[in-house]
């Protein structure tokens, strides 16, 4: 197999065995880069040779393979880039980086975890003798490859109206091994992957079925198909792109596989795709021979469905051996129009969580032409070498809350010579204004003298850039947009801008003094009502509170002289009770030999007594009598949720979902909502109690931290929480911080998916979940994850995208995790996909409807970053 390349050390070759596909040193098409293997902790058995080792690339901002087929140009070809991190560099920190085919972007490499491989295939048609495949520096982690694969195809195949095509899915339908096929099989070493399916017929041959003279589907593929279990259904398959807008051909093989019984018996059937017939004759497929049936236009929508569907005349049903799926690609640009040599791109890093000052490594993106930095927590000045990007046309700076300083001169140069700003906002809001009747006034004081005053601003008085846009007469776009508390402005004009400030200022002098008056008057006001609803005060060991303190006696009648025990904890154990008027509450009581202590038991109660939210477990009251400490919560009929999920009754993947979003609920108020924020640091399923209508509600909150300063990256703090659930990152640096208890609910979200606990026993192993779901994952099987006792009882895209989100919440590092918001909004969805299915199924019940995931879709739009890449 020619064109297979790997990082292999230098002027070796071998035969890997399990494919019997010859690999050779990449020695000879590229000249940078080192070879490193990956950690041993990784290697298996079932890992094939070509990822055991990486060509890493630390230097420079690009690094191209150059290939010269044989074939040359004008011909079509199958290429392949394999990647496996697998803590090569022992930092345990996934990079993402970008791949270019020739000029033109083709895809970012993206990793949910250090076992992750990733696999980017194309069908593309070379427009030089050459083809390069780069990989380029994003700022984001050092760039590697496992391996480069080429291999030329008949030039008839896979012949579409424009574009190359990624690869969406390549799907075995009528599999029973549960196996991928790949060469020797498929004489391309094409991945066919098994798509496990319930609700249709399998059958199988044993004998050969001939592949077409050009697409050659092995027979091992084509000897399986499947049908629906009753005669007279369509098989009906729905796909929902993630972008509405993407654009797919579709290829699907037919072959008789049953041996014809009785000559009255036929099988005919039609193919529509969103309605659209793909043939002007039905479909009558041959005796162990392959017929190809391909889309010939591109497929657009928000749904794009598969029909097969037996005709009138038709005897037997319909049948389906086999389909591939592919994403159109069109790239713009030919090898001839970059200049010099340039590789154009673009890096979209916009709520990426990125900290600290403006990385260094930024300045060697020499050939970028976009790039978005917004809504991260950015700090410091901006950077002169931002400026200095000799191909950058628009730099989005928006929602940096603690960029200060003076903006860099050249940049300043750079908008007087050729930079035009809209509108012309740019400076210091200064409060100045005076009060009449209920209007606040505000002028804005502008860093350069050339800005203008465009419109008076109402709003909060702090200092801030609005709305700012600059546009350069080449393209460039620099945008700094409502960067709260930020200062930029350049040192000399802010000097002038005080000669502007003075005059104003004494003559409002009087105006000022009548504003501090009623200012005054109204923090006194302010503090009364403060004072009146404080949760907790504490004066002299003791807690004053609005809540209702109880005496150890009370709490004694209230539980019935602890007669009914309902749970137990690090803190102590749990009773039932009822107050007075027969609320029925959960009362826990601190232990003297409790793991915990009176000040966690400070720690809870104060929490508790300054936040309020439907989905945390409410607060009754407390009792706090010498050694006798008690927290007195509501009561949640149904306990917790690690009890639920291994009880007898399983619960339905709706309910399931409809937890995780109450919870998810819980977290992100505790995050965003609670000012400063709080970081939970005990996130586990026992620590979310089911009330009578499951309804989910976060607890335990005598571990939890509170940021004691809003704008802080990170606290510094010793390591708590639960084996199996603790952040790995906290753990080994002791930074919390939001993402993780993000990581944590990641933990959550994957047993309320399998109904496995976070540490799973076998026999006398002992295994991390995440550990557990990945490999499966990689092969998609889907089904093999989810908990058996849902019995397929789900929606299919509604449970891809449960574990795309729960595997984005878990990677090493917090940085590549997303916010609590994020991971609702994508749960919420979960759940529409879910109650839609519900309510379709009443529609379709005579109809066999399969979903295919979007899980595995390459990303095309370089402005989106978040989501897996190709498996």
């Amino acid at each position: 197999m020619p064109g297979d390349f790997s990082s292999t050390h230098e002027g070796s070759s071998y035969t890997e065995v399990k494919t019997s596909i010859n690999y050779y040193s990449d020695e000879h098409y590229i000249e940078t880069g080192k070879n490193m293997n990956i950690s041993s902790e990784f290697i298996s058995d079932t890992l094939h040779q070509p990822l055991l080792n990486v060509r890493s690339f630390p230097e420079g901002n690009k690094n191209c393979y150059t290939l010269k087929p044989a074939e040359g140009k004008k011909e079509r070809y199958l290429i392949r880039a394999s990647f496996m991190y697998g803590n090569y560099d022992g930092k345990s920190q996934l990079p993402v980086f970008d791949l270019y085919l020739d000029v033109n972007f083709w895809g970012s490499v993206i990793f949910l975890n250090a076992s992750d491989v990733v696999m980017e295939e194309i069908i593309h048609v070379a427009t030089m003798d050459y083809i390069q495949v780069c990989l380029v520096n994003t700022g984001s982690g050092t760039p590697f490859i496992s391996a480069l694969e080429l291999r030329p195809l008949i030039y008839s195949t896979y012949n579409v109206q424009s574009g190359s095509l990624l690869l969406f899915k390549r799907l075995d339908i009528g599999s029973t091994t549960n196996q991928q096929i790949r060469y020797e099989d498929d004489i391309y070493d094409r991945i066919w992957s098994p798509f496990p399916v319930t609700v249709w017929d399998k059958i199988k041959t044993s004998r050969h079925v001939e592949g077409t003279d050009d697409y050659m589907v092995p027979s091992t593929v084509m000897n399986t198909a499947a049908r629906p279990l009753t005669g007279n259904n369509s098989m009906i398959i729905k796909l929902t792109p993630r972008d509405s807008n993407s654009k797919f051909h579709y290829f699907l093989y037919f072959a008789e596989i049953e041996q014809p019984q009785d000559n009255q018996l036929t099988r005919k059937f039609n193919i529509t795709l969103n309605n659209d017939s793909l043939t002007n004759e039905p479909v009558i497929p041959l005796y162990q021979k392959t017929t190809a049936v391909k889309s010939i236009k591109p497929l657009v929508g928000n749904e794009i469905v598969l029909s097969i569907s037996k005709t009138t005349d038709s005897t037997l049903p319909p049948i389906l051996n086999a389909i591939e799926i592919y994403m159109v690609k069109q790239f713009e640009q030919s090898p001839t129009d970059s200049k010099d040599g340039m590789w154009y791109y673009r890096r979209n890093l916009s709520s990426s969580g990125l900290t600290g000052k403006i990385a260094d490594s930024l300045a060697n993106l020499l050939s970028i032409v976009s790039l978005d930095l917004s809504y991260n927590s950015l700090e410091g000045p901006v950077p002169e070498f931002l400026a200095q990007l000799p191909n950058l046309q628009h730099l989005n700076l928006t929602g940096n809350k603690l960029l200060t300083g003076p903006l860099p001169s050249n940049l300043i140069e750079r908008s007087q010579n050729e930079l035009e700003l809209r509108p012309r906002t740019f400076g210091r809001l200064v409060f100045l204004g005076s009060i009449i009747g209920s209007i606040l006034i505000f002028l804005l004081i502008p860093c350069n003298p050339t800005f203008k005053l465009v419109n008076t601003l109402r709003g909060t008085a702090r200092g801030f850039i609005r709305d700012s846009v600059i546009h350069a007469s080449s393209g460039l776009t620099f945008v700094l947009r409502r960067n709260v508390d930020a200062n930029l402005c350049t040192k000399d004009i802010c000097k002038k801008s005080k000669k502007i400030i003075i005059p104003v200022v004494l003559s409002i002098t009087s105006v000022l003094v009548l504003l501090i008056a009623l200012v005054v008057l109204w923090s006194l006001r302010k503090r009364r009502q403060q004072a009146a609803k404080t949760d907790v005060n504490e004066k002299n060991g003791s807690m004053v509170s609005n809540y209702s303190q109880f005496s150890y006696s009370e709490v004694v009648s209230i539980t019935h002289d602890f007669q009914k025990v309902i749970g137990r904890g690090g803190f102590g154990t749990v009773y039932h009770g009822y107050l007075k008027d027969n609320t029925e509450v959960a009362v826990k009581m601190l232990s003297l030999s409790s793991t915990q202590g009176s000040k966690e038991f400070q720690t809870e109660a104060k929490l508790l007594m300054r936040v309020y939210h439907r989905n945390l477990a409410s607060f009754v009251g407390y009792c706090n009598e010498g050694s006798n400490m008690a927290l007195i919560y509501e009561y949640m009929a149904n306990g917790n949720l690690e009890d639920y999920l291994t009880g007898e009754d399983a619960l339905s993947w709706e309910k399931r979902l409809r937890i995780a979003v109450d919870a998810a609920q819980g977290l992100e108020y505790l995050h965003t909502g609670c000012k400063p924020p709080i970081v939970h640091r005990d996130v586990k399923t026992a620590n979310i109690l089911l009330d009578e209508k499951l309804q989910g509600k976060i607890a335990d909150f005598g571990l939890s931290k509170v940021f004691p300063n809003e704008s802080g990256t990170h606290v510094s703090t010793i390591v708590v929480g639960t084996t199996g659930y603790l952040d790995p990152e906290y753990y080994i640096s002791n930074k919390l911080n939001e993402k993780s208890d993000v990581y944590s609910f990641g933990i959550v979200l994957l047993e309320l998916i399998t109904g496995l606990p976070a540490i799973i026993k076998k026999s006398s192993e002992r295994i991390h979940i995440v550990q557990w779901v990945s490999p499966m994952l990689a092969r998609g099987e889907i089904r093999n994850i989810v908990d058996h006792r849902l019995q397929s009882d789900f929606d299919i895209n509604s449970v891809w995208k449960a574990i795309e989100t729960a595997m984005a919440c878990v990677p090493q590092t917090s940085i590549q995790r997303p916010t609590m918001n994020y991971v609702l909004s994508e749960l919420k969805e979960c759940l529409e996909l879910e109650m839609a299915r519900e309510k379709s199924s009443k529609v379709n019940i005579d109809q066999e409807i399969i979903s295919i995931p979007s899980y595995g879709m390459a990303s095309v739009d370089q402005e989106i970053e978040m989501g897996p890449s190709a498996r």
